[in-house]
């Protein structure tokens, strides 16, 4: 049964932001008209959505790799569960890229049929946690947390945008096969830009010349996007009716900021779950810069 409250929508199980909803949208999302050339991008909130929709706008099209085109990242890859725009995705020529928090079995049925293809980013969730808890206080769309104890209760019980990160990222992976799927890590994104481009292009088969890969790293870097009014979602920031404090929508993007919040208490718990949860799976995590 579907519920809700001032911040959280609980959808078939599943719980999407309040303030973004579309009802219609919502129960229409099963039968979405997917074509064979879409490209999704899946990631669990926090996990380098908007770096993803720059990496794969800067692949795609030539006029935002040489700004002589100014359309938001936003825009060129929206999100199909909110659609903020009110957009006629219908009417958008391919190729298509759309963005998406959504679980495997909400996605649109026609993506199974394994054509278009779904790139799913998946990060650290210690990261995610701290990520979280400063996006949750700072834009007022989200329930903000006293602490971050406050906040790792409800992440790790699944209370917020994007239900629990554990049934997430083991969702996709374990019905990987169900979809044309590549899994990217934020990690190894983040240490070597230039490698993981080339990975993406050759898996929506785009050729790019090296010149245009120098291109795309360069305007992908997180310092780069901080300052690019395409990406860097400075309306937000400079609204005062949807943020609660002065900041900045792309906020750290490093790894193991963590380290720097958790208490040593809270770590080891988070451990403990962790280790029960995500038991025989596959994917390996990284959590320190200095990690291989």
């Amino acid at each position: 049964m579907d519920s809700t409250d001032k911040y959280l929508f609980k959808f078939k199980g599943f719980y999407f932001s309040t303030s973004y909803l579309d009802h219609e949208l919502l129960e229409n999302l099963d039968d979405f008209e997917v074509r064979d050339d879409d490209v999704f991008i899946v990631t669990y909130p926090k996990s380098g959505t908007i770096w993803t929709q720059q990496i794969l706008s800067l692949i795609y099209f030539e006029n935002h790799r040489n700004r002589t085109e100014s359309i938001n990242v936003n825009i060129r890859a929206p999100y199909i569960e909110y659609n903020l725009q009110k957009t006629d995705f219908s009417k958008r020529p391919s190729p298509r890229i759309f963005c998406t928090h959504l679980p495997y079995h909400l996605v649109p049925k026609g993506l199974k049929n394994k054509k278009a293809k779904i790139i799913y980013i998946y990060r650290n969730p210690k990261d995610i946690l701290i990520s979280y808890y400063h996006f949750s206080n700072w834009v007022t769309a989200f329930e903000p947390s006293e602490n971050i104890e406050c906040f790792m209760e409800k992440f790790l019980n699944g209370k917020v945008v994007g239900s629990l990160w554990f049934d997430h990222i083991r969702g996709w992976y374990e019905h990987r096969h169900d979809f044309n799927i590549l899994f990217m890590m934020y990690e190894e994104m983040k240490k070597d830009l230039r490698i993981s481009v080339r990975k993406i292009s050759r898996f929506v088969e785009k050729e790019l010349s090296e010149e245009d890969i120098d291109t795309i790293v360069k305007q992908a870097t997180f310092e780069t996007m901080k300052t690019d009014p395409l990406v860097n979602h400075k309306a937000i920031s400079e609204n005062e009716a949807a943020t609660r404090t002065e900041g900045k929508f792309l906020r750290k993007g490093t790894i193991g900021d963590w380290k720097t919040h958790l208490t040593v208490e809270q770590n080891e718990r988070f451990d403990r779950i962790f280790k029960s949860r995500m038991k025989d799976f596959p994917l390996k995590f990284i959590w320190d810069m200095n990690e291989n």
